[in-house]
């Protein structure tokens, strides 16, 4: 793996001026609302997995993950900020058999390594 000294940039740093949410986005967090399990979030540090289907070969999978993971925190009552370690697949699927799976659990602080 290669290493660059350079300070990663965040999205809120990357752009000037007011963003404003669309109406897809409302319906997004109200459907993912209903659709999102009932689970307890474990305290502390975070793993997430994302699993996304979707139908067009253009899709960018790092496009997907922000409002995902928004929505979820949003929902379970935590800070994204948690959350150190993502697994992300991206899967192409037929037009109308788009999905998204999420998974939470807690990352382990002490790594042992061999």
């Amino acid at each position: 793996m290669a290493r660059m000294n350079i300070k990663p940039l965040s999205v809120n740093h990357a752009y000037r001026g007011v963003r404003y949410a669309t109406k897809e986005l409302a319906q997004y967090k109200q459907d993912l609302g209903w659709l999102l399990p009932r689970i307890e979030v474990p305290d502390g540090p975070l793993s997430v997995r994302y699993v996304f289907g979707v139908s067009s070969k253009a899709s960018d999978g790092d496009n997907l993950i922000k409002c995902l993971q928004d929505v979820v925190a949003e929902h379970y009552g935590f800070n994204d900020k948690r959350i150190y370690h993502w697994d992300v697949t991206k899967v192409d699927v037929p037009k109308g058999g788009e999905f998204v799976e999420v998974e939470i659990e807690s990352y382990p602080q002490r790594r042992v390594a061999i």
